[in-house]
């Protein structure tokens, strides 16, 4: 990492993502998004002529040291604004020192909601923005028998739920529905794809993670089910961890995501060729790297105008802004301190990236409690 080393004159800032351990492939891409914008950033001039100087620290997928790291940055290193956490295990086990210390979180990842603080900015999409659309287009498009598989720990029980509600106030049938532990081993894994064979179910709505997740899609694959005609869908497998798994054993499955590496927009194209400069050709863009890379950007903006890294002095520059990102354009809602984001549903294709099949006309307010949300409307 070539940015100011820390403790040298600058805007110091935690970035707290891990480069070790269950997620480490998808840690590594917020990594790599926080560090081409810091870069970029810092090649323009910097903020009011001072770098951002960030401090790196590696919490290895584990919501225990994440909570030791983030105390580590906020108490010991003076830090008071923190791009960091992955999962909702880790960011629950931030939150408390965040807010106790009343220093500011910028979490990047779709969640599953019901969660709303002073001290966060959430700038990955809500169930709203991505789960709803969802369960129309794989009614339409493959059927209403549906199984459910995930990972037993916060996002996919209530992101399960809600998906469960969606699809049954829409005529939809589950197939089943059953977990296996968070680092699940091999045998976790076939114990999963046996429910799946049982099932026969016209798609399989996944919230597996990491290493288990991309096994299996391989075991899918090499069950011989038609991976286009019953796919596996997902809110969270995104072009580099397909890319790792195989483009042979994924065309045709789906993600719903605010960003596609192959959206055409030319902000989007200006990104992902400065990515591809910085990480490698064979490097691709994700839903992970592109929300780590735009939230610093709004950072970056408030902070241009307040001046001062202090959450009380951003907070109110932060709320009151639009930012063009890859994706399209995204503003902070000023009531709960989510993103307004355009969903979008993608399919992989033979070279491991993916079709947009269907986008919203624009971006959409997030709901994380769902307290507006009708679960009978037609999206798709």
């Amino acid at each position: 990492m070539s940015i100011n080393p820390s403790g040298s004159e600058g805007w110091r800032v935690g970035v707290l993502f891990s480069r070790s351990g269950l997620s480490a492939l998808t840690e590594s891409e917020h990594l790599r998004g926080t560090i081409l914008a810091i870069e970029e950033i810092n090649r323009a001039g910097g903020i009011r002529g001072r770098m951002l100087n960030p401090v790196f620290r590696d919490p290895q997928s584990s919501p225990t040291v994440y909570r030791q790291m983030a105390r580590q940055l906020i108490v010991d290193e003076g830090v008071t604004t923190i791009f960091g956490c992955s999962h909702s295990a880790s960011r629950k086990a931030v939150l408390p020192l965040v807010e106790r210390h009343d220093a500011l979180l910028f979490y990047p990842s779709v969640y599953e909601g019901f969660e709303y603080s002073e001290n966060v900015i959430y700038a990955g999409a809500t169930l709203n923005q991505c789960a709803f659309a969802l369960a129309d287009f794989l009614i339409r498009r493959y059927g209403k028998r549906i199984g459910f598989v995930g990972a037993d720990y916060i996002f996919p029980r209530e992101s399960n739920r809600t998906m469960r509600d969606i699809l049954e106030a829409k005529g939809a049938q589950v197939a089943g529905e059953v977990y296996a532990p968070l680092e699940a081993s091999e045998t976790d894994v076939a114990r999963l794809m046996g429910h799946i064979r049982d099932w026969q179910a016209d798609v399989v709505f996944s919230t597996v993670i990491g290493g288990p997740a991309r096994q299996l899609y391989r075991m899918y694959a090499e069950e011989g089910i038609d991976t286009e005609s019953r796919p596996i869908a997902s809110l969270t497998m995104a072009e580099t961890e397909i890319r790792e798994i195989g483009a042979e054993y994924c065309r045709g499955h789906v993600l719903s995501a605010n960003y596609f590496q192959t959206l055409p927009s030319p902000e989007n194209q200006r990104f992902v060729e400065a990515y591809k400069a910085r990480f490698g050709a064979g490097s691709t863009t994700s839903v992970w790297s592109q929300t780590a890379y735009l939230q610093v950007y709004l950072l970056a903006h408030a902070l241009e105008r307040a001046g001062s890294l202090e959450p009380s002095a951003l907070s109110p520059h932060l709320l009151d802004q639009n930012l063009l990102a890859p994706e399209g354009m995204v503003s902070i809602d000023r009531e709960n301190r989510h993103l307004w984001l355009t969903p979008r549903i993608g399919v992989v294709r033979a070279d491991g990236l993916f079709d947009v099949v269907w986008q919203a006309a624009g971006p959409v307010r997030p709901d994380p409690y769902l307290a507006t949300a009708r679960f009978d409307e037609v999206w798709v």
